[in-house]
């Protein structure tokens, strides 16, 4: 019986090897051809399917797990982003603060604010420097674009300065323009002084610049102070109240200047 399976089998493949390239088989060959194609796709179908749905999973991962860091990564910029406008503005106020102790005749030192009363109605702010690096009472404090106040207490590296729209301060000052004088005094609001007593027919306008006036010799004259914004008469009376906006924002800002040169106010009165 082995030996007529074996006879079958080489008769068979002498066949094939005869008649393999004659056009009649060329039909039967590609028919095989593609009924092995469609069973060989059959039969990895289900492998390829697997694999299509786990690379679709894992993609998704993926994507989620770079959407989330791509999410973290934008929130980090976006706070750099926003110290670093905040960083720009600090930087142009102090250039501007720089460039205006450039045209003042005074030498100047810059302190930095380290905080402020927590009382409304009091503008009172504490320095990080002290007598150590010169500061002494009376000191005017200034901003890039005119007074803020002046020092009043000083310890050996700290001072305490407060606002000239303290409630309990006051500055002399003139009209830039015609030289007329009064008293500029705090409100307890950081954007209003207010300067009372001035006749209804004095030479005063709004948007006339008030200096100061160098009287009672607390501040160098000349000094920026405030804008005039408005002017009321009193009822039934001959004078007028005349309001102002402080020359500089004094609720924005970290830095201001000192003016160098000048006598402790405290020591001079002790003396007289």
């Amino acid at each position: 019986m082995g030996w007529r399976l074996a006879l079958v089998l080489g008769v068979c493949l002498l066949l094939l090897v005869t008649y393999r390239e004659q056009p009649i088989f060329e039909r039967a060959r590609a028919v095989t051809q593609d009924v092995v194609s469609v069973l060989y796709a059959a039969a990895a179908s289900p492998a390829s399917a697997l694999r299509s749905v786990g690379d679709f999973f894992q993609t998704h991962r993926v994507l989620r797990e770079e959407n989330s860091r791509l999410e973290q990564e934008n929130f980090i910029l976006r706070g750099q982003t926003q110290r670093l406008a905040a960083v720009l503005a600090e930087n142009s106020r102090y250039r501007d603060m720089l460039n205006s102790a450039g045209s003042l005749e005074r030498e100047v030192m810059v302190a930095e604010i380290i905080s402020v009363t927590a009382d409304a109605s009091r503008h009172i702010l504490l320095l990080d420097k002290g007598s150590r690096e010169g500061v002494v009472v009376g000191q005017p404090l200034l901003g890039a674009a005119g007074l803020i106040g002046q020092i009043i207490a000083v310890g050996a590296s700290t001072s305490r300065g407060i606002m000239m729209t303290d409630s309990t301060h006051a500055v002399p000052v003139q009209v830039l323009r015609s030289g007329v004088r009064g008293l500029a005094e705090g409100t307890g609001e950081i954007d209003n002084l207010i300067v009372r007593h001035i006749a209804a027919t004095t030479d005063i306008r709004v948007g006339d610049i008030l200096v100061t006036s160098g009287l009672g010799g607390l501040f160098p004259p000349g000094y920026p102070v405030a804008e005039v914004v408005s002017i009321e008469d009193d009822e039934g009376s001959a004078f007028a109240t005349v309001m102002s906006k402080p020359m500089v924002e004094l609720d924005r800002g970290r830095h201001v200047m000192l003016a160098l040169g000048v006598a402790d106010i405290s020591r001079t009165a002790e003396a007289l």
